[in-house]
């Protein structure tokens, strides 16, 4: 099991891989973080800067989840070959709810003991 600080790294340094695993520790531990900065700028942005929700510009909060796009669009993938998936598997989340259900349970699978098509298993590194 991968810890916090070591999942939070790792997104960051494969910011751009699309290719591999990734462990559900990794994936697990960066959404957290992601929900927890986010949070912590959501509130800075209204508490602090003033901005209102309800106008939706939040400029933190927007400049954050810019930053996060793409790694966190790595990460999924990732996730989803871990799972022996493609990651075009991500495009069923744009079915409202069930496609969001659906990848949130294959997020949640074991992954693949052992090489799958997509690679080794992180687990094993």
């Amino acid at each position: 099991m991968m810890s916090f600080p070591d999942a939070v790294k790792e997104t960051f340094s494969r910011y751009f891989d699309f290719q591999g695993r990734s462990r559900r520790s990794a994936f697990w531990w960066t959404i957290l973080f992601v929900m927890i900065v986010s949070g912590i700028l959501t509130t800075i942005d209204t508490a602090v800067l003033g901005y209102s929700m309800d106008a939706g510009f939040l400029p933190l909060s927007n400049l954050f989840g810019l930053v996060m796009l793409i790694p966190m669009l790595a990460l999924y993938i990732r996730r989803l070959h871990d799972i022996d998936r493609t990651g075009w598997w991500l495009l069923i989340g744009l079915i409202p709810l069930i496609g969001f259900i659906v990848l949130i349970v294959f997020w949640a699978k074991p992954g693949t003991a052992g090489e799958n098509r997509f690679g080794r298993d992180p687990s094993e590194r």
